[in-house]
């Protein structure tokens, strides 16, 4: 009994470091002061101010466009890496292959940016492209460092479903096309989702990798945050907090139904 109060106290402790801060900053966006030392009153002026902060707004379109197609750039080459690993088994530089793809999953984010930005240099000094560094660029970027991601949850939801179906189809002389598209792809769109996700996530979270590979002009959101913060956090910064952390909590709602809603149906 004593055991399971402690680990009761201690899960509330874990649980309230993590999200008492995030409580701290919804809380303080609705205070009338700019002062966080002191509440004033009720106030929804910030929220007002982040609404006519343009440098946040054309920030987090910004972010949002690159996070979108360096998702989806991701998915597709990420997709295809995992394809391959779960299906072709051995080939030659199988091992190299692997290496290559899930070496952003160990490599620090600074070795990570400062090799793509010298990547970018040389091919533009060679062919003249990319002209500088800017939105294209950071996309590039995010988008090679998410493919490790999303080829790790395609491989497993491949190896989860096994060969039984496919191997099934083909017997019925399904043709290869045939398999692929009404069985393996299918079965596959659950982890395509889940890597779009997450690679969306990645990308919209990312400051380091951004930070060596953006140019004039091109400064995600996190990299605008990352600025202001060093002036001051001021209250417009827990307004957007605020709103990222309800579209994240929606987000989740809507996540946990639905998957309440299959295993029901199931059931």
């Amino acid at each position: 009994m004593r055991r399971s109060l402690l680990l009761t106290a201690w899960l509330i402790l874990a649980y309230a470091f993590l999200y008492a801060p995030i409580a701290f900053l919804v809380v303080f966006s609705f205070n009338d002061s700019r002062l966080i030392t002191s509440w004033t009153g009720f106030s929804t002026r910030w929220y007002a101010a982040l609404a006519a902060n343009d440098a946040l707004l054309e920030a987090a379109l910004l972010s949002l466009r690159i996070a979108a197609v360096s998702a989806t750039i991701a998915t597709v080459i990420g997709s295809a890496a995992g394809y391959a690993l779960a299906r072709f088994g051995r080939f030659r530089a199988r091992l190299l292959f692997e290496g290559a793809i899930a070496a952003p999953l160990v490599l620090p984010e600074v070795i990570t940016g400062l090799s793509l930005l010298l990547l970018f240099v040389a091919l533009e000094g060679l062919t003249g492209w990319p002209p500088g560094r800017g939105a294209g660029t950071v996309t590039l970027a995010h988008a090679a460092v998410s493919v490790a991601y999303v080829t790790v949850v395609v491989r497993a939801r491949l190896a989860e479903s096994g060969l039984a179906l496919e191997e099934a189809a083909a017997d019925l002389y399904a043709p290869p096309w045939k398999v692929f598209a009404l069985i393996t792809l299918p079965l596959l769109v659950p982890a395509l989702v889940s890597g779009w996700l997450l690679a969306f996530t990645l990308s919209m979270d990312d400051v380091v990798v951004a930070s060596f590979t953006s140019g004039p002009g091109a400064s995600t959101l996190p990299m605008v945050v990352f600025s202001a913060t060093r002036m001051g956090v001021t209250p417009e910064l827990y307004a957007l907090a605020t709103v990222i952390a309800a579209s994240v909590a929606i987000m989740l709602v809507l996540v946990v139904a639905a998957k309440f809603l299959t295993a029901r149906r199931r059931t």
